[in-house]
C-alpha cells in the first residue's frame, strides 16, 4: 500500500459495531488529529461510501461532503484519495475498508484495483484466523474472571500453558493486550 498510496492510508480489517479487528493508520498526525478533534468521522463522505458500496471511488467522484472533507483533507496535504470497501453477504456485518492517499496525482483504475485486491486478500486472511478450542477455553475463562492460577487448575495444565495459549489468541485477535483480547473475542461473539 505504500508504493499505491504514498502521502499516506488508513486500512481497517473486518469492522464489525464500530472496530476493526485489525488496523493500520500510516496517515499524517496532523490529519488525524483535525479528524479525530472535529468528529469528521460521522461527516466523511467516504466513510458513507464505505458502508453501502464494495470496490473502490477517488475522492473526486464523492458528491454529497456538506462538511468540506475532501477540501480538509488537500488543505492538509492529502490532495487526491481514493476509498475502498469489501465484505460479503456471509460475513455477518463486517466490513473492511481502506483510504488512500497521494500528494502527486490521482489514482489510476490499476492501482485501485491492485489496492482492492490486496484488501480483499486481507480480509479473508483476517476471518481466516481461527483460534483453537483450547486457546477459546482458555478466553472463555478469562473472561469468567478467573486467575491464571485458576484456568490452570480447571485445565490441569501448567501456568506457562495457559500464558502461551491467551498469548497465542491474542496474536491471532491482533489484541495489544489482555482486555483487548477480550473485548475483540466479545465483539466476535467467540465467548
Amino acid at each position: 500500500m505504500n508504493e499505491i498510496a504514498p502521502a499516506g492510508f488508513y486500512l481497517a480489517l473486518r469492522v464489525g459495531y464500530a472496530f476493526p479487528e485489525a488496523e493500520l493508520n500510516r496517515l499524517n498526525d496532523d490529519w488525524v488529529d483535525m479528524y479525530t478533534q472535529q468528529g469528521l468521522v460521522v461527516q466523511d463522505p467516504s466513510m458513507h461510501w464505505i458502508y453501502h458500496n464494495v470496490g473502490y471511488v477517488r475522492w473526486s467522484d464523492l458528491k454529497d461532503d456538506p462538511r468540506g472533507v475532501v477540501e480538509m483533507a488537500r488543505q492538509m496535504g492529502l490532495l487526491f484519495g481514493a476509498t475502498i470497501s469489501y465484505n460479503t453477504s456471509s460475513d455477518a456485518g463486517r466490513r473492511s475498508h481502506a483510504v488512500l492517499f497521494r500528494s502527486d496525482r490521482d489514482f489510476t483504475d490499476a492501482e485501485l484495483h491492485e489496492a482492492f485486491q490486496m484488501l480483499k486478500t486481507l480480509h479473508v486472511d483476517a476471518s481466516q484466523r481461527s483460534l483453537t478450542d483450547a486457546e477459546l477455553e482458555a478466553i472463555r475463562y478469562r473472561a469468567d474472571g478467573l486467575l491464571i492460577k485458576q484456568i490452570a487448575a480447571k485445565l490441569a495444565i501448567s501456568e506457562s500453558g495457559v500464558k502461551a495459549r491467551l498469548s497465542s489468541a491474542s496474536r491471532k485477535l491482533g489484541a495489544r493486550n489482555a482486555i483487548e483480547m477480550l473485548a475483540i473475542a466479545t465483539s466476535r461473539r467467540l465467548i
